[in-house]
């Protein structure tokens, strides 16, 4: 399908300009939908099976979960933590939750030594039964309303919940092998339920949230047994968990290249399907109508206090009733989606172009699911030695334009730096003349080394003309990364962001809204152009909805309850 796609897809250049990648929205492919519908498909058992927790919720909490092929339990520590020691940095060294994902079932002698060390997170060490990590704080103001609430025997206010989002926060998932967990291969060899990207991490933070919601009606039945009631269901599905994302996630796609360019293939290929071989019938040109009314109530209720984002969302919700109007006039005259998605692209804003995109790509899953199975590949970065010199000078002027066309020697063009703190443990972007580190600056900024690999081999092909990629790289072995990404990337239908990272101007944003796009989160609020707070799970059924029938829950609304609910 993928080669017969190809020249129906967007051009390289189009999909990987990093504006574009910043203006990604969620989509019936984002790594928490795909987990959530397989969850829901093969009908999942979640059980309580150890609810150790107090009146004030601190214990332990353990969740069994059996699926057609397997079993697993979701570990819990909730812990009275002070005011003074909230805190959602990466050096924090305690949490209100820590948590984590292990295989099969865990008894008593187990539990101890998870206890002894999950608390600790990055401190403490696990084994190779564990996949995932993650620790969360509480957000304070809201979790206490709602529980104020409902121990008076009153739903919360839907408008007061849908300022935050969410009861708890997760400021780190881990996973991959890190502090002794299992490794992807393990994973994805030996647990076919997790064998796709960041399922194991996208599945510990679905269990948070749904501990989060059981926690909260523990207490305030604990607290007042004959007075309180159980949060409304309407209201738990509104409950998603937060999540603040920094520059920690910003270099993940860059040094990650080969999964990133599959993720963005992925999406393009599901996308040309529906653009050049679906059908606009009347039904679902009636539902595209209906998600885009659904789109303007879910970005008018978004909260930001970032100017930016702000005038995005603005001119996203100013240009849906053009997007409508214009999709009333054409009738029965649209024959592909694509025409739709050409006038967009000549019409309206980044945002609300893939903003169609995504609604498209909603309104026909039997043409875009199956996709869900090709997002993972196994990365295989070599170096073709045999590549003659002249060859590969043409590879980056075929593949690499943008690169070259970029002025290095101009300061505003290679001033900005990346590098990892040493005493907050978080990488950071520097600017050279007033910001010390550049001498230990991260290889981001593949633009500009490209640029320097380009200048020492045109140079080198005036002397050595008929030489071949090995003899260069003796000649020039500190090109070996850069020349080994060329040739490894040179090979996938999107090889590279399209963008200068050692800019003055450069928008992390745009990287980690992009990445965040196909997890699947929604409701960005910018905090500055380095980090981004938003919401995970926003409108995802419960494990209670396990084996009912359960609508699509892309682009949540706070829902209408009754005053009596209320």
């Amino acid at each position: 399908m993928f080669a017969a796609l190809s020249d129906k897809m967007r051009p390289e250049a189009e999909v990987m300009d990093l504006a574009r990648l910043g203006s990604l929205h969620s989509s019936t492919l984002s790594f928490m939908r795909t987990l959530v519908r397989r969850i829901m498909k093969e009908e999942w058992v979640i059980t309580r099976d150890r609810f150790d927790l107090d009146e004030h919720g601190y214990g332990t909490a353990i969740y069994g979960i059996e699926t057609p092929r397997d079993r697993y339990s979701f570990v819990l520590f909730s812990e009275y933590l002070s005011d003074e020691d909230r805190n959602d940095r990466v050096i924090a060294t305690r949490w209100d939750l820590t948590m984590a994902l292990c295989e099969g079932q865990v008894d008593d002698v187990w539990l101890e030594e998870l206890h002894r060390n999950v608390p600790k997170q990055e401190a403490g060490r696990v084994d190779a039964r564990v996949f995932s990590l993650s620790r969360a704080n509480r957000s304070s103001r809201l979790f206490s309303y709602v529980l104020d609430e409902l121990c008076a025997g009153r739903q919360p206010d839907a408008d007061r919940i849908a300022d935050v989002g969410y009861l708890y926060r997760t400021t780190a998932v881990y996973g991959s092998g890190k502090l002794g967990m299992a490794d992807w291969n393990k994973v994805r060899a030996k647990f076919a339920d997790f064998d796709r990207p960041f399922a194991p991490e996208m599945f510990i933070c679905y269990m948070l949230r749904q501990f989060s919601l059981d926690q909260i009606d523990h207490i305030a039945m604990a607290r007042a047994p004959h007075m309180a009631v159980a949060l409304d269901d309407r209201l738990k599905r509104f409950f998603g968990i937060g999540n603040s994302t920094g520059l920690g996630m910003a270099p993940y796609l860059v040094n990650h290249g080969e999964l990133f360019s599959q993720w963005v293939a992925m999406r393009e290929a599901a996308l040309a399907q529906v653009l050049h071989k679906a059908t606009p019938t009347d039904w679902r040109i009636g539902l595209f109508h209906d998600l885009v009314s659904r789109a303007k109530q879910h970005f008018a209720e978004s909260r930001t206090s970032d100017a930016e984002q702000i005038e995005r969302n603005r001119v996203l919700i100013a240009e849906l009733p053009l997007v409508d109007a214009w999709m009333t006039a054409q009738g029965a005259s649209l024959e592909t989606w694509s025409v739709l998605s050409d006038h967009a692209r000549d019409s309206w804003s980044l945002e609300t172009q893939e903003l169609i995109h995504a609604i498209c790509l909603e309104i026909h899953p039997e043409l875009v699911n199956d996709l869900e199975e090709r997002f993972a590949v196994t990365p295989n970065p070599v170096i073709d030695p045999a590549m003659s010199t002249a060859e590969l000078r043409d590879v980056i002027e075929t593949r690499y334009d943008w690169a070259l066309e970029i002025d290095f020697s101009d300061p505003a063009n290679s001033d900005a730096f990346w590098y990892r703190s040493e005493e907050k443990l978080e990488p950071r972007l520097g600017f050279a003349g007033a910001d010390p580190g550049v001498e230990k600056q991260m290889p981001l900024p593949i633009g500009r080394r490209v640029r320097a690999c380009y200048d020492l081999l045109i140079e080198d092909l005036e002397v050595h003309p008929d030489s071949d990629v090995v003899h260069f790289l003796l000649r020039h072995p500190a090109l070996k990364s850069i020349v080994r990404r060329i040739q490894t990337m040179s090979r996938q239908t999107y090889a590279e962001i399209r963008a200068n990272l050692a800019d003055r101007h450069v928008r992390p944003m745009d990287l980690l809204r992009c990445k965040l796009a196909f997890f699947g989160v929604s409701k960005f609020d910018p905090r500055s152009k380095l980090w981004v707070r938003n919401t995970m799970y926003q409108g995802a059924p419960l494990i209670d909805d396990i084996g009912q029938t359960y609508d699509s829950w892309f682009l949540p609304l706070k829902p209408e309850m009754s005053e009596a609910a209320a």
